[in-house]
């Protein structure tokens, strides 16, 4: 399967940056050489971002066998110099860059660039906002195939894409089809639904062909191991359904951690009610218990599994 970037685009190439820090980072882009009327950087030319194998018209991308493993160097490092702290978090906190940190501040860069909107964004400026707590890497050490990407109010806005399978349509091979797709149209993280069968054959050749962060609605696999009753759901089979989706390598959770008894009833006259299909899960578990909802009491049991692996939490009230 080859990438057709060189037949739509015959006057350009693809190009690396190099990172000042890490020496082993290398940011894709592509120079599209333009007309002589236009100018850019002085040279007659647009220097654009170009992330992922999918933009690399020299690479036959073999799907059975995955994305290259960018980061691999990387966390194999990390593992072995310091094993019970992997997170971007924690080295951010002690204002140590990350070869991720610097890959992202020359990502951004090039981003802004594009757009022609001026940039300062360094790597020390994205280590101390990872340090606050005011941006994110989705980055599991299980998906070393993953460009670093960054999120947060002083970067720019990301846009998701949404794919998945359910009980009646769709296969493995249409799934990876839409996340591909995704990715050569701009997506910069892919959310999956599944809520069919297969779900982790499906999630393991997503995630094995995604140089983009992937995130999914845990509790939408563990109603599955219920089939379908929530009432039946418990906190043990969420926790191996988290652990089991983190050893495979997905970047971040949504977690309907803001449903909780003491409010599930102001949904009760709302013309759209929960809206939200995880909130609504949730919502009859604590109604039909009538006992505070476990996603709630385990939250810090949550945070401790997704440390393990460097997964992020995107939190979902439910209600919206």
């Amino acid at each position: 399967m080859k990438t057709d970037l060189k037949i739509s685009y015959p006057e350009s190439e693809r190009v690396y940056m190099e990172g000042a820090i890490h020496p082993s980072v290398r940011v894709a882009m592509r120079r599209v050489r333009q007309m002589p009327t236009v100018t850019y950087n002085g040279e007659g030319r647009i220097e654009e971002p170009n992330p992922g194998a999918y933009g690399d018209p020299e690479i036959d991308i073999d799907l059975e066998r995955g994305l290259p493993h960018l980061r691999e160097a990387w966390i194999k490092e990390r593992r072995e110099s310091n094993p019970d702290n992997i997170t971007q978090m924690y080295y951010a906190k002690r204002g140590i860059i990350t070869p991720e940190m610097e890959y992202v501040a020359i990502r951004e860069n090039m981003n802004c660039q594009e757009l022609g909107i001026k940039s300062y964004i360094t790597p020390e400026f994205v280590c101390r906002e990872v340090a606050e707590g005011r941006a994110v890497i989705p980055a599991n050490i299980n998906h070393p195939e993953a460009e670093p990407m960054i999120i947060g109010r002083s970067f720019l806005t990301k846009i998701n894409a949404n794919i998945g399978n359910s009980a009646t349509t769709s296969s493995i091979e249409e799934e990876v089809e839409k996340s591909i797709w995704s990715c050569k149209w701009g997506a910069d993280t892919i959310m999956d639904l599944s809520t069919g069968p297969n779900i982790h054959e499906t999630r393991e050749w997503i995630l094995r062909n995604s140089p983009v962060p992937i995130g999914t609605v845990p509790i939408y696999e563990a109603m599955e191991r219920v089939n379908g009753k929530a009432e039946e759901l418990t906190w043990e089979i969420y926790r191996d359904v988290l652990i089991e989706q983190c050893e495979q390598g997905v970047d971040y959770f949504t977690i309907h951690c803001g449903i909780r008894l003491k409010n599930v009833m102001l949904a009760a006259d709302r013309l759209t009610g929960i809206v939200s299909r995880g909130g609504s899960i949730i919502s009859k578990w604590c109604q039909t218990h009538q006992k505070e909802s476990f996603l709630y009491e385990h939250f810090d049991d949550i945070c401790d599994i997704a440390a393990r692996y460097d997964v992020a939490l995107s939190l979902g009230d439910g209600l919206r």
